[in-house]
């Protein structure tokens, strides 16, 4: 029997664990007989009750299981600490608020039985979002395909069902300055596209502010491109260029006509314009040094607090009545 591990990275989700318990529990009773399921919970660092709603639904379900991390490392290296303890012959990443609706992965484990190892869900509908993130959105996946260097879907996120081929490939890639959507497209394998509508926020409030997309959309473009590294190579060719011509223009005019005191503002103007971009450029650069700076202290990119599972439990407790035996 194959065994489907569904992965939920969670970081205060503590108002939408039950639903999205009750909802995973309804869909893979309608496939006892063919697929043997587990749902991995990975807390990112929650300070609210997730943890403890986890501890009580993993005592009365052995399929549930979770890894707890030591702080907050981010959704990224969260789904990396997934793919490192899911033991599925295929896993779904999916969002623990039900944006993602349980009902697609139907969909997707049947394109996944006819060969495609990597089904990934691209949303057609975003309700509950505000005008503005969508724009926002839009216009960053239009930059991002003109930098990545791989293939980039516009409307594609992180629900998707991965071979466990496309997993062992994820996990051999360790750095931890993870884009992780940009690494789907980097493995290769065979995919396909299955739709659906990104539904409201099941309860709270959702965790991304405006800096965490901004955040987002600059790793998504350097973190797979050195295409910036090239726009300031080609913009400092163009600005000496010009700068160079309007020399030559400022010599003559200066040998014609004499020095004139009114080319002040315009001095000022090219200067603060050629300070600006090189600021600019120098941001670039630094953002690249930084991620150098982090990737080559080797640390790990996570740290395991407690993994947690049924069979873990009664590990411990036996551990504890052998110890209490001897003492």
């Amino acid at each position: 029997m194959k065994r489907i591990t569904i992965c939920i990275p969670m970081y205060n989700e503590a108002a939408n664990l039950n639903e999205l318990y009750t909802q995973l529990n309804a869909l893979s009773n309608q496939y006892t007989r063919n697929y043997e399921f587990e749902f991995l919970f990975v807390n990112d660092g929650s300070v609210d009750q997730s943890i403890e709603i986890i501890k009580t639904l993993s005592n009365s379900d052995s399929r549930v299981k979770c890894v707890d991390l030591s702080r907050n490392f981010g959704k990224e290296i969260a789904m990396l600490a997934g793919f490192d303890h899911a033991t599925g012959d295929a896993i779904i990443i999916m969002d623990a608020d039900l944006q993602h609706p349980p009902s697609t992965i139907p969909k997707m484990i049947t394109e996944w039985e006819k060969g495609y190892q990597d089904v990934y869900g691209k949303r057609v509908t975003r309700h509950g979002e505000s005008f503005f993130k969508k724009e926002f959105s839009k216009l960053y996946y239009k930059i991002l395909t003109h930098f990545s260097s791989v293939p980039v879907i516009p409307a594609v996120g992180d629900f998707r069902l991965l071979d466990r081929k496309c997993i062992d490939s994820i996990k051999r890639i360790r750095e931890t300055q993870r884009y992780t959507k940009g690494i789907y497209m980097w493995i290769g394998f065979k995919k396909k596209e299955v739709t659906f509508e990104a539904n409201e926020r099941f309860a709270g409030e959702t965790k991304w502010q405006f800096k965490s997309l901004v955040k987002l959309a600059i790793d998504g473009i350097i973190s797979d491109s050195v295409v910036p590294l090239k726009l300031s190579l080609y913009s400092g060719i163009i600005i000496a260029l010009f700068s160079f011509l309007y020399l030559i223009y400022t010599l003559i005019t200066t040998i014609l006509y004499g020095s004139t005191t009114p080319g002040f503002p315009t001095l000022t103007i090219l200067l603060l314009f050629l300070s600006g971009t090189q600021l600019f450029f120098i941001g670039i650069i630094g953002e690249y040094i930084g991620k150098i700076f982090i990737e080559v202290k080797r640390r790990p990119p996570y740290l395991v607090q407690e993994f947690i599972s049924k069979e873990e439990t009664h590990k411990h407790i036996a551990r504890n009545e052998e110890t209490n035996i001897e003492d």
